[in-house]
């Protein structure tokens, strides 16, 4: 007796399937959160005091940008993954689904508008 369904049995998709690939993606976002959380916190300490200019000239700088992208991406991602898990868990039915549709929604929005910060900000536009 199998407790997969017949779907998923067609599709070829184990239950554990897609909850493995959220594990493992939440973990490896967690991971990689690490050296840039760090990287990013001891990077700002020397520009405490800085002004606009030289926080700007400061993401300019293109290893600076690159690395500001990936932390708004690994950020972003990994809290979409953590409210997609407590959404499942504790809301049921169409508004389950709707908060679903919405924390990713809301989640796109947040890296879309994380990147095109620090490339207007890279690219000096309006300075």
């Amino acid at each position: 007796m199998s407790l997969e369904t017949p779907l998923g049995k067609a599709l070829g998709h184990g239950s554990a399937r897609a909850g493995t690939e959220h594990w493992l993606a939440q973990r490896l976002t967690a991971i990689a959160l690490i050296p840039l959380g760090l990287w990013f916190v001891f990077a700002l300490v020397p520009l405490q005091h800085g002004d606009h200019n030289a926080i700007a000239n400061w993401v300019a700088e293109p290893l600076n940008a690159v690395l500001l992208i990936l932390l708004v991406i690994a950020l972003v991602y990994h809290s979409m993954l953590g409210l997609q898990v407590i959404v499942e868990d504790y809301v049921h039915g169409a508004l389950g689904h709707t908060a679903l549709i919405t924390v990713k929604f809301v989640h796109i929005i947040l890296a879309v508008a994380g990147i095109y910060a620090v490339v207007v900000t890279a690219l000096g536009v309006g300075r």
